[in-house]
């Protein structure tokens, strides 16, 4: 398996960017199904999977537990030294990363991975930083859209 660890922000990129807060102060994030069969196939495939949030959400870690990602980062201000801390953890290289972000606090981590990926309602400034954008929005598939041209192509190769 070329990539390795797909690493990848969590809000406008696993989600549509939406954050439902009630009066209570109870979160509400809506998550696409197809993406968590996505990083299921991943790490099926022997890869391992990164979450890296800017923002804390208990949503984010309950949702994380669920689908057993390897490492989370929830909270995060500088995301490409967390990234780089992963994948020392995961003993991988930057070239067998993929990172998937949509907005410019992912760009660094983008232009790091071997394969950065936008999706597709990203800012265009990280659009531009991208090596591939997807033809799916955050939190509409995106994910699993990269998990399977990555696995396809991979799979070309043997």
């Amino acid at each position: 398996m070329m990539f390795r660890l797909l690493a990848m922000d969590v809000d406008g990129t696993l989600t549509d960017g939406s954050v439902f807060i009630d009066a209570a102060g109870n979160e509400f994030k809506r998550f696409d199904i197809q993406d968590g069969m996505g990083m299921a196939l991943f790490r099926k495939a022997g890869g391992k999977v990164a979450w890296i949030s800017g923002r804390f959400s208990a949503v984010t870690e309950l949702r994380a537990r669920e689908l057993h990602v390897d490492f989370l980062a929830n909270g995060v201000a500088e995301k490409l030294p967390v990234l780089r801390k992963i994948a020392a953890e995961a003993g991988v290289t930057a070239g067998e990363v993929i990172f998937i972000g949509d907005d410019v606090n992912d760009r660094e981590c983008v232009r790091w991975a071997g394969l950065g990926v936008a999706v597709a309602n990203a800012v265009p400034a990280l659009k531009a930083s991208a090596s591939h954008v997807t033809q799916r929005s955050g939190g509409n598939g995106a994910i699993r859209e990269v998990v399977d041209m990555v696995l396809a192509s991979e799979a070309g190769e043997g």
